[in-house]
């Protein structure tokens, strides 16, 4: 009975723990880096940043409706904030079932849009995994602390996708401008609004 009592304790620590793997970064945990090929074809890694007060990781795709009506937000926080906080957006989606989203695709789409900031090719999705996005957009707000990038915000950019004239929560840029101040961001999670991530098979 006790080997079985000790048999279930590991079996339930070892469920608990691929679970919390599974639900990816939280506020708070050091950012997992990544080297992904932007649309320029160089490849873009974290550490590129190391010289940043941080970074504003956005997954986010060409196809969902959600995503596009982001796109001129993003611009403008890139030419904005990146002096201190750059935009990286990442675009995770399976590109075989959703070919509006592979690598051709996110050049032309980022020539066509005028992106100011890396769009990089998550194609094995293995980052999209280990931050935990779940939607497209869904941001990653990163502080460089001593050298390591720690979240800090996890989330919505605003609160009205549809129209940025009636935007009322900046949940994004208040994060941004907390760490500016040396405050903590509040809130420091929102729920990310979007398309889901298009998983592979």
């Amino acid at each position: 009975m006790k080997k079985l009592t000790l048999f279930f304790t590991a079996f339930l620590i070892f469920v608990s723990a691929s679970f919390t793997n599974a639900q990816g970064l939280k506020v708070g945990d050091e950012a997992v880096s990544f080297n992904l090929k932007n649309v320029d074809g160089k490849m873009i890694s974290l550490s590129d940043y190391k010289d940043k007060k941080g970074v504003i990781v956005v997954f986010t795709c060409n196809h969902c409706p959600y995503a596009k009506a982001y796109e001129d937000r993003l611009v403008g926080l890139q030419t904005k904030y990146k002096k201190d906080f750059p935009v990286v957006a990442i675009n995770p989606n399976d590109a075989v079932e959703y070919p509006s989203d592979n690598y051709a695709a996110m050049v032309k789409r980022a020539k066509e849009k005028g992106f100011n900031f890396p769009y990089l090719h998550d194609e094995s999705q293995e980052i999209a995994k280990a931050y935990g996005a779940t939607k497209t957009p869904h941001v990653y707000l990163l502080q460089n602390v001593n050298g390591q990038f720690q979240v800090v915000y996890i989330g919505a950019i605003d609160d009205n996708y549809q129209d940025e004239s009636k935007v009322k929560k900046t949940y994004l840029e208040d994060a941004v401008k907390s760490i500016n101040k040396g405050e903590t961001p509040n809130p420091s999670e929102t729920k990310a609004i979007g398309c889901s991530v298009k998983w592979k098979n």
